[in-house]
C-alpha cells in the first residue's frame, strides 16, 4: 500500500508535463469536433411531422420536340479559285522606275500599274523618225532624177546604164523608207510595253518587283484576278459526281465566313484523278464580300430527304461542355442532358436525349 501512492503521484506528474498534456488535449478537441459535426449535440428532427413541400408549376413559354424533313446531303471539300486570273510579265529588258499599285488593291482595266525605263527606246524612236525624214527627202530627189533621166533616155542623151542606175537608186530609197517606218513602229510598240497596264478589272494578288529592279523578257511582274467572279473547285468521288449535272443548284459553305449560300454547278471535268478516283467539280455563284482565292470551302451534294428531331435554340442550356434542356413533366421542370448537331435556322438538331412530342421550356432556368 505504501508503494501504491508514489506510483499514482508519478502518473499525475506525467500528465502535468507538457509532452503528454498537449497531445491528449488535441485528441479531445478533435473528438469533440467530430461529434459536433455529426449532430450529436443537436436536437433530432421528427420527419414524420414534416409536410411535403409543394412544387410550383411551370408557366413560361414552351415548345414541342418535333420531326422535320430536310435534304439529305454529303459534303465535298474544295478551294476557292478565281475564274479569271492573269500573270503579267515583262516584254522588255529595262529598269523598273515606278510601281503604281500594291498587293490587295483593286485595279481597273487599262490602269497603269508598272512603268519601265524607256529612255533608250525614246532615243531609238527619235533616230527612226530622223531616218524617215531623210528617206523621204532622198525619195523626192530620186523621183526627180528618175523623171529627168527618163526624158534624156528617150532622146538617147544618156545611156541605158545611167538610166537604170537612177531607177535603182529610187527603188533603194523607197526600201529605206519602209525600213525606217518599220523600225519606228517596232520601237513605238516597245515603248507601249514600258507602260504596263492592267488587262482586266481585278484584285492585285502579288507584286514581285520593286522600283530599281531590272527585269527581263518573260519575267513575272505581278499577278491579279477578277475578284467578282469566283468559283469553288471541289474533288468529288465517283459515286457522288454522278448525282451532279451542270447548271444544278447546290449548297456552298465557306468555313472561315461561316456562311452557306446557293451556287450553281458550272463544270464537271470529265476525267477522274487516278490517285483518289475523284472528279473535279466547279461551282459558281454570287460572290459574297470577304471571299478570296485559296479559301477553304465545301459543297453539299443532295442525296434525298431525311427526318431530323429538332428543338428551338433558345431551349438549350450550355453548362460548360454539357448541353441540357428543361423538360416539362406533369407541369414541372426536369433537367435532361442532350447532344445537339446541325443548325436549321432557329432550330437545332437533337442527336440524343429527347423524343418526338416531348415539351421543353424556352426560358433557360438553372
Amino acid at each position: 500500500m505504501k508503494n501504491l501512492f508514489p506510483k499514482i503521484r508519478n502518473m499525475f506528474d506525467m500528465f502535468k508535463s507538457k509532452k503528454v498534456l498537449i497531445p491528449v488535449t488535441a485528441f479531445l478537441v478533435v473528438v469533440f469536433l467530430l461529434l459536433w459535426l455529426a449532430g450529436t449535440f443537436s436536437s433530432k428532427i421528427d420527419y414524420k411531422n414534416i409536410e411535403a413541400s409543394t412544387v410550383q408549376p411551370y408557366s413560361g413559354k414552351t415548345a414541342k420536340v418535333s420531326l422535320i424533313t430536310v435534304p439529305l446531303t454529303e459534303t465535298a471539300s474544295g478551294t476557292v479559285q478565281a475564274i479569271r486570273e492573269t500573270t503579267i510579265t515583262s516584254k522588255l529588258t529595262a529598269r523598273v522606275i515606278e510601281v503604281c499599285v500594291k498587293a490587295g488593291e483593286i485595279v481597273k482595266k487599262g490602269q497603269l500599274i508598272i512603268k519601265l525605263d524607256d529612255t533608250e527606246l525614246q532615243g531609238k524612236l527619235q533616230q527612226g523618225k530622223a531616218d524617215i525624214a531623210l528617206s523621204e527627202a532622198n525619195i523626192k530627189q530620186a523621183e526627180s532624177d528618175y523623171t529627168r533621166y527618163s526624158g534624156l533616155y528617150e532622146t538617147r542623151a544618156v545611156s541605158r546604164q545611167e538610166f537604170e542606175n537612177v531607177a535603182t537608186r529610187l527603188k533603194n530609197t523607197k526600201s529605206e523608207l519602209l525600213k525606217a517606218n518599220g523600225m519606228v513602229n517596232e520601237v513605238e510598240s516597245l515603248i507601249r510595253y514600258a507602260n504596263i497596264v492592267s488587262p482586266i478589272d481585278g484584285l492585285v494578288v502579288d507584286k514581285e518587283v520593286d522600283v530599281g529592279d531590272t527585269v527581263l523578257p518573260g519575267q513575272v511582274l505581278m499577278k491579279l484576278y477578277d475578284n467578282t467572279a469566283m468559283q469553288l473547285v471541289a474533288n468529288v468521288r465517283e459515286s457522288l459526281a454522278n448525282k451532279l449535272t451542270p447548271g444544278q443548284d447546290i449548297g456552298v459553305k465557306i468555313d472561315s465566313l461561316d456562311k452557306i449560300c446557293t451556287g450553281k454547278v458550272y463544270e464537271i471535268v470529265p476525267e477522274a484523278n487516278s490517285t483518289d478516283r475523284t472528279f473535279q467539280v466547279k461551282v459558281t455563284g454570287p460572290c459574297p464580300k470577304g471571299i478570296y482565292s485559296g479559301m477553304f470551302g465545301r459543297i453539299y451534294i443532295p442525296l434525298g430527304k431525311e427526318e431530323v428531331l429538332v428543338i428551338p435554340k433558345t431551349a438549350v442550356i450550355n453548362a460548360g461542355q454539357l448541353e441540357l434542356v428543361n423538360v416539362i413533366e406533369n407541369g414541372t421542370l426536369a433537367k435532361c442532358y442532350i447532344r445537339t448537331g446541325r443548325t436549321f435556322d432557329n432550330n437545332v438538331e437533337v442527336l440524343s436525349g429527347l423524343k418526338d412530342g416531348e415539351t421543353v421550356a424556352l426560358n433557360q432556368i438553372n
